[in-house]
């Protein structure tokens, strides 16, 4: 009987600094009741268990309390009217109740951990999906908006270039009508004046050589005569100033044509070159507007894919957050750690063999 509490002094170094306590005072009631039993007699030996069970019961008030345990306090309070033989029993019962508990609890958390783990998993990966898809959406509504801008601005260039083509056309045409006019006129002049030159030249020839026949005019004897005494020849010294005139007037008009030939040639040579540059402008544009409107086209299509794709990925990310928050209650909403609960247990269960061990009067428990 004296060996037992020698047993659960040893044991005292196996088991935490946090339990010493309880093992400690099992000990030294065991040690008190053995001398009992030994000194006192049939009466001494129910005092002694009266005794011990006090003890005990007193022990599980106190860790209940300091543990915030009342699996201990309701024990303690329900094994004061039971017998010394039952409340050993009792204790035990709930010490392999709790054990039991700690392994399920294990299973539970091994559950949570990988339940967790996955729908963690499944949450971020649907979150950036979601993320992905959504910076996607952007890009292509910026690039809708870019090419329907772009669209517009070569809608306005093209019927400003088809406007100024168009208006420089009629315009060179009226230009080449009037310069062909101008040419004609010119050339008409100068040739109708180049042939005045050449009569005027002629008749003052041949005036300047021009000779009297002796003969009477009836006219003369009736007036004056003609003006003049002897053979007509012309005012030969004005007909020079008069044949220069006419000489500067042709001139003109020569000069008239070829700059106008001249300014026609470059008009047409400019007329050409514009129009070729425009057409090529235009054509260039036409192109570019309708690849872009190809380009809005599949990038319309493609927001509206993706659009698609985002609506079924928010729905799998609202689903992952629903998994999440439907293991919250069980696997992280307890009001305690996992590990708390463990070290919880731990120490209830060590209070519960310190009892064990007080009331272990037979010395039969292995642990004491």
């Amino acid at each position: 009987v004296v060996a037992a509490p020698k047993a659960a002094m040893a044991d005292i170094s196996k088991h935490g600094k946090a339990l010493a306590f309880f093992q400690v005072e099992a000990a030294a009631a065991a040690v008190s009741d053995a001398r009992g039993l030994l000194r006192g007699g049939r009466s001494a030996t129910a005092a002694a268990l009266a005794a011990r069970k006090a003890r005990a019961l007193a022990l599980l008030g106190a860790a209940g309390r300091r543990l915030g345990s009342s699996a201990l306090s309701s024990l303690a309070e329900r094994l004061e009217e039971d017998p010394f033989g039952k409340v050993k029993v009792l204790i035990q019962d709930l010490i392999e109740r709790l054990l039991k508990e700690s392994t399920s609890e294990a299973t539970k958390k091994g559950f949570c951990d990988e339940e967790l783990g996955k729908a963690y998993k499944d949450r971020e990966h649907r979150l950036a999906d979601t993320q992905k898809l959504d910076v996607e959406v952007q890009d292509l509504e910026i690039k809708e908006s870019e090419l329907e801008e772009e669209i517009e601005m070569l809608t306005g260039a093209l019927e400003t270039l088809r406007d100024d083509l168009n208006e420089t056309t009629i315009l060179r045409g009226q230009e080449h009508d009037e310069n062909l006019e101008t040419i004609k006129k010119a050339k008409e002049g100068h040739a109708a004046v180049a042939q005045a030159i050449d009569i005027l030249k002629v008749f003052y020839k041949r005036a300047a050589k021009a000779t009297v026949l002796a003969q009477i005019s009836p006219v003369d004897e009736d007036t004056a005569g003609a003006g003049f005494a002897g053979a007509y020849s012309g005012k030969q010294t004005s007909s020079k100033g008069i044949i220069g005139m006419l000489e500067v007037i042709k001139a003109d008009f020569d000069r008239t044509a070829r700059t106008t030939e001249a300014s026609e040639a470059k008009a047409h040579a400019d007329f050409v070159e514009f129009d070729r540059a425009s057409k090529a402008d235009i054509s260039g544009k036409e192109t570019k507007m309708a690849l872009d409107e190809e380009d809005l086209e599949t990038t319309r299509n493609k927001i509206d894919s993706k659009m698609s794709d985002l609506k079924t990925a928010q729905h799998l990310l609202d689903g992952a957050l629903k998994a999440v928050e439907a293991l919250k209650p069980t696997c992280i909403d307890t009001g305690m750690s996992y590990e708390e609960r463990v070290q919880k247990r731990e120490e209830e269960i060590e209070a519960l063999k310190s009892a064990v061990c007080i009331l272990d009067t037979d010395s039969v428990e292995p642990d004491c």
